[in-house]
């Protein structure tokens, strides 16, 4: 494989310029290797079945020929039809194109083509999806990728096959040949085009298997260094100050649990140890992980070291780094805020107080892992929703200390053995139950019908003084489809409780005006705030005790019970009322299931049976790292396999100096660069 070609820009191929790679860097594709390693999400069977064969509603392949010219109707705005009649042996179907007129060049009296669509038996017509091709094969499987409304399938698809056509000798094998042979998988060439192109439903499930160990393998031999690199690495014992830190028990205006306790104690015999701590602290959302993590925190402290917080969004840094300051400063320790919008003054002052160990403490997004911070003694990095960091941005934290103790949080659960599976050698601790005293949320599904229901209990709650969370999916594909779904919410809100104030926070919104709303509902100036995504919500408001989700069957369970840990903070009694209307028997049952209990635990179990990860369990918040064509759990024992294997590569070639890993050290210094650049 020849790493400058395959690893080149996608600007390197024909036709593509500078706005084609940036929508095409939209769908995380940078480079020649990015472009033939997207592989389709599924595939559209083109077989052609005779017409007495054909089902009503049944999607299938007609082949025939064009018999008259194509005529197009225009109604609505925007909209079009493209008809014209193609005649199959002796029998005459309708074919009906909507909004793609750009065809009528194509369609040619005479001219033999195939046609992808749904038939209407009644009306002997086809409701195309797709013009194939003139002469097209009788079999054949047309992939769909994911796109976005910038990008076409057919473009993405020219794209491919060209890449395809002048790359993919320089492809070489990442799975050495071995372990091919004896799993029986595909090389990587094999993969590619079989991917991209199978004849039938069975070739492309033998591709999706070899695709699915690659991409496990290549993600497990990441891990496999990380933790071959941290088995090396002798930690330091840190002897903090246990009187000291005790004290912290004073400023606390509750106890703590007895999980929180536990918890505690098991970090602290960590610090205390001479081994390099690697932990992962899973507590559901508001068990008070935060408070765990500055105990820990102080005591590093009082250990002599720094410590450093990694967290993904500016609204959870500024909010960790609030608690954190005004917990410890009585201490005299010095806590900083570095994200993206630090001021360049503020910025320098924090990099000089880092590196002559001034600051005891930074909190901070990917900001903190930038070349120009340095730390005089960085002996501990928390980093909080680990998941939602590349394996190399959290080890570019890490390697700012010498063998610092780490520990990661999570607010989303996920069952044990796979978290062991997925996060290697890693020490687990739980936080299973909530603080004391806190009431358990009410939470409660109502369709579209019952509206009425829902807006009664929302003014009893107005009136009482407290305020309300409005929440609309985030819609990936379209920003805009989602910006004008949350204003007209905004506006059916203001209209429907007009002695309210009721405000809109966006994702478009500049970071100043989005930080002046929130501290305005913080502040309790807003009754009802309209938000459009979970970061957005992402401050505890202890007034604010109910949230209305809207469509709620659009989000994955965990991503709901997300949302709903942002009320039920104080101690009046909270409620979440879920608004959905959903079509199918799983969507009703998750509806029901994420009512029924508040436990994140047995919520992640049921949406990992249900759904698997990702999908609608909704992939930023589920907990597990993201693959393209692999899935966790539906796909375990083979994740299982590929843990193994990396184990036993890195074991036989600690530095992958032999020749058969070439290949694999190029894509995992790629992946590097790739996480670096994102």
């Amino acid at each position: 494989m020849d790493a400058s070609k395959v690893f080149a820009p996608v600007t390197d191929l024909k036709g593509v310029g500078t706005k084609t790679a940036a929508i095409l860097g939209s769908l995380g594709i940078y480079s020649i290797y990015d472009l033939l390693f997207y592989f389709p999400f599924r595939y559209d069977e083109l077989q052609t079945i005779p017409l007495d064969q054909i089902m009503d509603g049944q999607k299938v392949m007609l082949k025939g020929i064009v018999a008259t010219e194509a005529f197009v109707s225009r109604f609505g705005y925007k909209k079009s039809r493209l008809s014209f009649k193609l005649m199959i042996d002796h029998d005459v179907v309708m074919v009906n194109f909507f909004n793609q007129p750009w065809l009528k060049e194509k369609i040619v009296i005479g001219q033999e083509v195939a046609i992808y669509g749904k038939y209407n038996l009644a009306k002997q017509s086809l409701s195309a999806f797709k013009f194939v091709a003139a002469k097209a094969n009788d079999s054949g499987m047309a992939p769909i990728y994911s796109v976005n409304r910038h990008l076409r399938q057919k473009k993405l698809t020219d794209l491919i096959d060209l890449a395809i056509a002048d790359f993919l000798p320089e492809i070489g094998d990442v799975v050495p040949s071995a372990i091919r042979k004896k799993y029986r998988l595909l090389d990587e060439q094999e993969i590619i085009v079989k991917m991209h192109h199978p004849k039938n439903g069975k070739e492309a499930m033998i591709a999706k298997r070899s695709a699915i160990f690659r991409e496990f393998f290549i993600f497990e031999m990441e891990l496999a260094f990380l933790n071959n690199f941290n088995a090396k690495s002798i930690g330091f014992a840190k002897k903090y100050d246990l009187t000291e830190v005790t004290k912290l028990n004073s400023m606390l205006p509750f106890e703590l649990s007895a999980d929180q306790k536990q918890v505690i104690n098991e970090i602290f015999a960590d610090l205390y140890s001479n081994r390099q701590m690697n932990r992962l602290l899973q507590g559901d959302v508001g068990s008070g992980k935060t408070i765990v993590a500055v105990y820990v925190m102080f005591a590093a402290v009082t250990a002599g070291y720094q410590v450093a917080l990694m967290v993904p969004t500016e609204i959870l840094a500024t909010q960790h780094f609030k608690k954190i300051d005004e917990l410890l400063s009585p201490f005299g320790i010095k806590t900083a805020l570095l994200t993206g919008t630090t001021k360049t003054l503020e910025r320098r002052e924090i990099y000089k107080e880092l590196a002559d160990g001034t600051l005891n403490i930074v909190v901070g997004t990917h900001a903190i892992i930038q070349a120009k911070v340095i730390f005089k003694k960085l002996g501990l990095v928390i980093i909080d929703e680990q998941h939602r960091f590349g394996v190399s941005q959290r080890q570019t934290l890490i390697n700012k200390g010498d063998r610092p103790d780490v520990l990661t949080m999570t607010a989303t659960p996920i069952p044990r053995t796979l978290a062991l599976t997925i996060y290697g050698n890693t020490a687990i601790s739980e936080i299973r139950h909530l603080p004391a005293g806190r009431k358990q949320i009410i939470s409660v599904w109502k369709t579209s019908s019952q509206i009425n229901d829902v807006y009664k209990l929302m003014q009893k709650q107005l009136n009482q003084g407290f305020q309300i969370y409005a929440v609309t999916p985030l819609i990936t594909e379209s920003e805009s489809l989602d910006l004008k779904t949350a204003e007209q919410l905004f506006e059916k809100l203001s209209h429907d409780f007009p002695k309210q104030k009721v405000v809109l926070l966006h994702g478009q919104m500049p970071g100043a005006k989005k930080d002046e709303i929130m501290l305005a509902f913080a502040a309790g100036e807003i009754d009802i705030l309209v938000a459009t995504s979970v970061i957005e919500v992402g401050v505890d408001v202890a007034n604010a005790n109910m949230m209305i989700i809207y469509n709620a069957d659009r989000f994955g369970m965990s991503q709901l019970h997300q949302l709903r840990g942002r009320i039920g903070r104080g101690k009046t009694q909270s409620y979440c009322v879920f608004l959905a209307d959903p079509k199918t028997e799983i969507g009703k049952t998750r509806m029901q299931t994420v009512s029924a209990t508040t436990d994140g635990f047995k919520l992640a179990k049921a949406d990992l049976k249900m759904r698997g990860a990702g999908d609608l369990f909704g992939k930023a918040q589920s907990g597990l790292p993201e693959f393209q064509v692999g899935n966790v759990v539906n796909n375990y024992e083979t994740l299982v396999v590929a843990q193994q294997v990396a184990k036993d590569v890195i074991t036989q070639d600690p530095d992958l100096q032999q020749s058969i890993h070439k290949n694999l050290k190029q894509v995992l210094e790629y992946k590097q660069l790739q996480q670096e650049r994102t």
